[in-house]
């Protein structure tokens, strides 16, 4: 028995090669897609504990600004363990800028990020330890952990414990002042590498004990990430309620002295400044800005949900194509159903026969889509920005996954198939005479389904598109083109100025500006707080760059009023330039030159006053996603270099850029960008969705134009004679295609019913996360309609001509 259905379902297949190809196809894409989805919601699961781990994240509002930051000041992870009982354990991590430089016997290298961690960290963590004692490993000052990946680079088959490294640049100004910390670290641990999909991507765990500014007591500033290991039981939402007496507690009197007021008229005026839980599972989603690595927030679960849902459709879809090939090809197998049922074939023996022959061919289809996904997984790979594995990706839950989906998929397929032909009558069927209604509708419901499917795809890689178009061609304040940045110049120490020199002299460059502040990519981050104008006085979180006078002219931006920054006037110390959202934010005269700013020197209160000399046009600094910020720009260039080029050879200039370096002879790698790649590279997670999206919308409605493709053959078939009839009558080409297309055009333009309104919703909801974006113009919806009428139509039209110039002799002649 069990021989002959899998003959029959063989022949099957044999007899629809091209619709059960491209169904392989579709769910090789499913299973790539899903390997996405589960890898993003799966971020930290590693961790045995991670159900009771929270992230403590600070938000708050100061009169205009909103801010949500995912570190917060060094001292508040011992006040909540001192404070609250539910508090099992509390955790920091800080990370440095950049990578440090790491020397071992007079070879030095920088690759891969340094942190320093709290010695609890492997008691909260679940983090293998190779070599070491996880609860001694990081108690003393410069102790050093190392990830495994790490310790073979440095020491390669030797034993790493015991060996010392001396690292620069570790040093930081921190809230308690400038913290020196570089110096020998010696190794005490190697840990595996953190997993791909862990927000930590540590190789340098160094003790915190090392790090002087962990100890500052400031609750005004800092930017540790600190995370709490609550006890068994314990209530998330009714600890987070006992935060804000909590924060009022420590930050209350530091946050007066600093803001000049009182803790309850800080209130009173409808400012606010919290802590928050939040689970370790929502970090890689978090919303809340990480100030340094390891911080989170790389994730976007609207994204993820989408390509959820896209694997879903796919998968429904091939599902669709094969119930409704099974049941418009149920004509052909009529009497053959009602032979079997004369013969004294019971229904539940023909239900399991077709459902036997679905569940055999999604066996094969899953086997086969599982050859496709293992070829195209590399492709996938450059796509996502992932760097899967088949050794890591096929294991034994995979195994159990392709077990479930070819169950899933035979029975979503042949399902309503099995009980709609097993329902036969069998008078009926031995005479040819059965015909469904009911079918149909489904048929046409599905149909419907497909389409909208597609719709919503096309519409939402129009709107993408749209989107990085408009990213691209944006005025965003500064010129992009030409310019290279040279981010970590200040690797060269005391030789940097002699190459600034010798780079002003070459013909091919514009100008040099010495600045580490860049408006895209990685750049230092510095920040003040301002008294405004306003009645009473409030205080303004601030942006500060730290530029030179080449800065504005070598970025092509804009003075709207006043000067530059210029050594004619001797010292520009205490003389800034501001951005035009800091004069409303500000609350300053339309024409500030001249007026006075009162800033902040430090946490505690202290004031310096500033003297507005310009103001620059407003750019966009690092993201089209967040709003322009106030900003002011003060006199005190350092570290990084920014040349603007003025010729076409610059590959020429570069390798020279590269020789003149090579000649102070540092040890220093030559490292060097351009601005429009750093800018572009902000948006590369929409850009790999925008390629990723533009394939799976045309796979969709590839796949579901074959399942229409399938359909219109068969009612050709059921309406042979009625063609014949209608050409001997008279009846034109055009008007033969047109019968057999009006039904089937019918259903896509109800689809858009539902797609329209769908996709509006998807794609607004995505174009949230974008401060400055684009409308969802009318064309949008014109060319997803017509795209999808003309693909649908060329479809039908293939078959139906087809149909349509056959002999009607054929059709008429007696069976």
């Amino acid at each position: 028995m069990i021989q002959n259905y899998l003959k029959i379902a063989w022949r099957s297949l044999l007899k629809n090669k091209s619709t059960f190809a491209i169904n392989v196809v579709g769910l090789a894409t499913c299973l790539i897609i899903m390997l996405f989805v589960v890898d993003e919601l799966t971020y930290d699961s590693q961790h045995e504990k991670r159900d009771r781990i929270e992230r403590i994240v600070l938000k708050a509002q100061i009169g205009e600004e909103i801010i949500n930051e995912g570190g917060i000041p060094a001292p508040f992870a011992a006040a909540l363990e001192r404070d609250f009982p539910e508090v099992e354990a509390a955790t920091r991590t800080y990370t440095s800028l950049g990578e440090p430089k790491i020397t071992y016997q007079n070879e030095a290298r920088r690759n891969g990020a340094f942190a320093f961690i709290d010695p609890n960290f492997f008691q909260v963590f679940t983090v293998e330890f190779i070599q070491g004692d996880e609860t001694t490993a990081l108690t003393s000052p410069n102790q050093l952990v190392l990830t495994e990946s790490q310790a073979k680079g440095y020491f390669g088959s030797e034993d790493p414990l015991g060996k010392t490294l001396e690292i620069e640049g570790v040093n930081f100004y921190g809230n308690g002042g400038y913290a020196e910390n570089d110096g020998l670290y010696t190794v005490t641990g190697v840990i595996a590498d953190f997993p791909d999909n862990s927000h930590f991507n540590f190789d340098h765990l160094g003790s915190m004990g090392s790090n002087k500014d962990a100890v500052n007591q400031s609750y005004i500033g800092g930017s540790y990430h600190t995370y709490v290991l609550l006890k068994e039981g314990t209530n998330t939402e009714a600890f987070q309620a006992k935060l804000a007496p909590f924060v009022k507690k420590y930050m209350g009197e530091q946050l007066a002295t600093a803001l000049r007021q009182s803790y309850e008229e800080f209130e009173a005026m409808g400012n606010y400044v919290n802590l928050f839980t939040e689970p370790l599972s929502d970090v890689h989603f978090s919303e809340a800005k990480a100030a340094s690595i390891g911080g989170g927030g790389t994730g976007n679960r609207s994204t993820v949900y989408m390509f959820g849902a896209i694997a879903l459709f796919m998968l429904l879809i091939a599902c669709i194509n094969f119930m409704n090939l099974s049941t418009a090809s149920a004509s052909k197998r009529v009497k053959e159903i009602g032979m079997r049922k004369v013969l004294g074939s019971e229904k539940r023996q023909l239900v399991f026969q077709f459902l036997s022959e679905a569940f055999i061919a999604s066996a094969i289809a899953v086997l086969l889509g599982l050859a496709v996904f293992v070829i195209a997984l590399p492709f996938f790979n450059q796509l996502a920005d992932k760097s899967f594995t088949v050794s890591q990706v096929i294991n034994i839950k995979f195994g159990a996954g392709l077990v479930f989906l070819t169950l899933l998929v035979g029975l979503l397929a042949g399902l309503y198939p099995a009980f709609f032909m097993s329902s036969f009558k069998p008078l009926l069927a031995l005479k040819n005479r059965f015909t469904s209604s009911a079918s149909k509708g489904v048929r046409g419901g599905l149909v419907t389904f497909q389409f909208a499917v597609s719709v919503i795809l096309i519409m939402g890689t129009l709107v993408v598109g749209y989107q990085m178009h408009f990213i691209q061609s944006k005025d965003v304040g500064y010129e992009r083109e030409q310019i290279i940045v040279l981010r970590d110049a200040g690797r060269l120490g005391n030789n940097l100025d002699a190459f600034k020199t010798e780079l002003k002299s070459d013909s091919r460059v514009a100008s040099v500006t010495t600045s580490a502040f860049v408006p895209a990519g990685s750049t230092d981050q510095n920040g003040t707080t301002v008294d405004t104008k306003h009645e009473p006085i409030q205080v303004i979180r601030t942006k500060v760059y730290n530029i030179d006078e080449d800065y504005i002219p070598t970025l092509g931006m804009t003075m709207v009023q006043g000067r530059n920054f210029s050594q004619e006037y001797g010292s520009e110390e205490k003389s800034v330039i501001v951005n035009e959202t800091a004069i409303k934010a500000f609350a300053l005269d339309k024409n500030p030159v001249g007026q006075t700013l009162r800033a902040s020197t430090d946490g505690d209160g202290n004031r310096e006053n500033l003297e507005i000399i310009g103001v620059v046009k407003d750019f966009h600094a690092l993201s089209l996603r967040e709003p322009i910020e106030p900003l002011i720009m003060r006199y005190s260039p350092y570290y990084g270099l920014i040349i603007k080029t003025q010729s076409e050879d610059v590959a020429g200039l570069i390798s020279s850029m590269k020789t003149q370096w090579d000649s102070f002879d540092s040890g220093e790698t030559f490292e060097y960008a351009f601005l429009d790649e750093l800018y572009n590279e902000t948006y590369i997670k929409e850009t790999h969705m925008n390629t990723l999206l533009r394939a799976f919308a045309l796979l969709t409605i590839f796949v579901a134009c074959l399942g229409l493709f399938g359909l219109v053959t068969f009612t050709a078939e059921q309406r042979f004679k009625e063609i014949g009839i209608r050409k001997t009558l008279g009846s034109s080409v055009p008007q033969i295609v047109a019968l057999l297309s009006k039904d089937f055009l019918k259903l896509i333009a109800i689809s858009f019913l539902v797609a329209f309104p769908l996709g509006y919703y998807l794609m607004n909801l995505w174009l949230q996360d974008f401060e400055y974006r684009v409308n969802i113009e009318w064309w949008v919806y014109a060319v997803a309609g017509l795209a999808t009428i003309v693909v649908a139509f060329l479809t039908i039209s293939f078959r139906s001509i087809k149909a349509a110039l056959m002999n009607p002799v054929k059709s008429l002649r007696s069976e």
